[in-house]
């Protein structure tokens, strides 16, 4: 007979996540760094007092808010390459329903996390208890029930022996390459206090191997085939790259053939600014380099990228007739995109096999030039772009001015807004850990807590959170956390008063701007004046070192300043609105096609002709 533990429900669980391991190339990695949880009365006795009579090494870590606890755990996860993650346990009702964007957030990046929200009462008895959902079609619906479409694997535990099948599911999908997102387990509270014999072998230390699965030795035929017919080919290095730590083997693969690289929000730094090879970013936010190349490319080599509407300028970036797409992912689902050859496999492990296949060929001579006189001319675009005519900080500049004084050994933090339109055209990406962008959902909140993160994961580095005020109004309150754990981040908050970058997208689509600063009401409408909020005396009551910049030798002082204090810093950058940088592709955004504006009607008719150019490819 199996040797077995009294344990509770929650005991269990936090034995079983000490005890997660997972295995990548031979190296053993902890899977699970801690646990994240504010704690209420729906885990409190339950996780929490698992967590405080815990004796192992899962250390529980304290936020303040639950939506930024799950967004710090997915740029921890981010950074140690999806080999590494936190837990986040939740009480029910609002503390529960604040992870839901988190998860969204961490599915549509693909990066694992598991949440544990607390639940109603399985026993039915007391209902309707504080906080909870009464859903008269059925007694088995709670407000959790919300996270099932943005997971990767829900459950909801009934019994405590049921954890016994559930946890080794979950750790299934976190640590597939192919398949991880967030995992949502419900923790009913009465259940996470239940005591059952748990299996002694269950809580015992389990390493996970985390495969690089080759790709069929016919599909790299193929693509080498293709390749090797293509007069113009072009590749875009997406986020995989970075998971799958083929950098290398990319780099290796670009210098064999001369095939020039683009890069996703998340493939940045999957080549150096540097390479001869690297035309920048690519798509929406893209530079006029790799826009270029790409729109007249014949074959389209993608790797580890889903391929968003910013990537493929809503299916207007790619123009050439009978162009063909290969599409090398470990998952299925996004190697099959735009009728792609697909590749499904290890983003390493492929790129190998493709360099040998393709041994002996390499781009045309001609071709090469081509791409060494754009990469030439954008070089002096971005230089003019980054220098402000009037002395006045520009966001361009601020970019420019972070970019030099960051340097090797920094990781810059963006998420939302404005930013990461500017920052993916300008950003010269010295290393692959430098540039941290959560651009798959793009969710304003991120970056302080997404930098607390990134520092949890490599405390070696200097982490910056470059945001707007808008952002920063949202989700600040990690900035605290950070200096409670000593994990120093210096936020770099550019104020311009409001949601600037949506502001601009109203202007632009024809309306003169409605709803998107932050005015004082006057009359019916919010057209007063500037709401002044004092945001360095709001992180100075946090704790936080501050400093204010309105030139670039100021910020470049700040910054020198910053990476010499022990605790976290905010500098304070005044803008006065911000355009933000012309784009080089066309986003799909709709415009209404009635309208009493003059203005809106004619950017209606300019968008119906911009919408022409999209492609299906198949």
């Amino acid at each position: 007979m199996s040797k077995t533990v009294r344990v509770t429900l929650a005991q269990a669980i936090v034995r079983f996540l000490d005890a997660q391991r997972v295995s990548r190339d031979g190296e053993v990695h902890r899977f699970f760094r801690g646990v994240f949880g504010i704690f209420g009365h729906g885990n409190v006795t339950g996780m929490g007092q698992a967590l405080e009579e815990h004796e192992g090494e899962l250390p529980y870590f304290q936020p303040k808010n639950e939506q930024g606890m799950v967004h710090t755990a997915i740029a921890y996860a981010k950074a140690r390459r999806r080999l590494s993650t936190f837990a986040c346990t939740s009480s029910i009702g609002p503390g529960a329903t604040n992870m839901v964007t988190g998860a969204a957030t961490a599915t549509i990046n693909r990066l694992p996390v598991l949440l544990l929200p607390g639940d109603i009462f399985a026993s039915r008895t007391p209902q309707p208890v504080l906080q909870q959902l009464e859903f008269p079609h059925s007694m088995d619906v709670s407000v959790n029930d919300c996270f099932r479409p943005v997971s990767k694997y829900w459950d909801r535990i009934q019994r405590p022996e049921q954890i016994l099948s559930a946890l080794p599911e979950a750790m299934r999908v976190l640590a597939d390459p192919a398949e991880t997102g967030a995992v949502t387990l419900c923790l009913p509270q009465d259940v996470q206090a239940e005591a059952f014999d748990c299996p002694a072998h269950f809580l015992q230390e389990r390493v996970h191997v985390v495969e690089r699965r080759p790709c069929s030795r016919e599909r790299i035929a193929e693509a080498a085939a293709l390749l090797r017919h293509a007069k113009r080919p072009f590749c875009i290095a997406g986020g995989g790259v970075h998971y799958a730590a083929a950098e290398e083997a990319l780099r290796r693969f670009s210098d064999a053939t001369g095939i020039p690289v683009g890069v996703t929000q998340a493939g940045m730094g999957a080549l150096p600014d540097s390479h001869g090879a690297c035309l920048g970013a690519v798509g929406v936010t893209g530079t006029g380099a790799a826009n270029r190349i790409a729109s007249d490319a014949d074959v389209i080599l993608t790797v580890g990228t889903r391929l968003s509407d910013f990537t493929t300028a809503s299916k207007t970036q790619f123009q050439a007739e009978g162009v063909r797409f290969i599409a090398l992912n470990v998952n299925a689902f996004d190697a099959a995109k735009h009728g792609a050859l697909p590749l499904v496999g290890d983003a390493r492990l492929a790129l190998e096999e493709l360099t040998k296949a393709l041994e002996g060929w390499r781009i045309l001579a001609s071709y090469g030039t081509e791409i060494a006189s754009v990469r030439e001319e954008w070089a002096e675009v971005r230089e003019q772009l980054t220098r402000s005519l009037d002395g006045r900080l520009t966001q361009a500049e601020v970019i420019r001015v972070l970019n030099e004084e960051a340097g090797p050994g920094s990781t810059i933090v963006h998420a939302a807004g404005g930013i990461p339109g500017d920052i993916h055209k300008l950003w010269r990406a010295k290393e692959p850990d430098d540039y941290h962008s959560e651009y798959g959902y793009s969710c304003m909140g991120y970056e302080i807590a997404g930098a607390l993160g990134v520092k949890l994961a490599r405390p070696e580095r200097e982490v910056y959170a470059l945001l707007g005020d808008g952002s920063y109004l949202m989700l600040s309150q990690e900035l605290l956390t950070s200096i409670q754990e000593g994990a120093k981040i210096t936020a770099v908050l550019l104020d311009n008063h409001g949601y600037q970058c949506i502001h601009n997208l109203q202007r632009g689509s024809g309306s003169r701007g409605f709803g998107n600063e932050f005015r004082a009401r006057k009359g019916p409408k919010l057209e007063g004046e500037h709401l002044p909020v004092d945001f360095v005396q709001n992180a100075q009551s946090l704790g936080a070192k501050t400093f204010t910049a309105t030139t670039a030798a100021e910020l470049s002082h700040a910054l020198r300043e910053a990476k010499n204090q022990p605790t976290s810093c905010l500098i304070y950058i005044p803008l006065e609105g911000s355009a933000g940088l012309p784009g080089t592709s066309w986003w799909d955004v709709p415009i209404a096609e009635v309208s009493s504006s003059s203005s809106v009607r004619e950017k209606h008719a300019a968008y119906e002709e911009a919408k022409k150019k999209q492609r299906f490819h198949y």
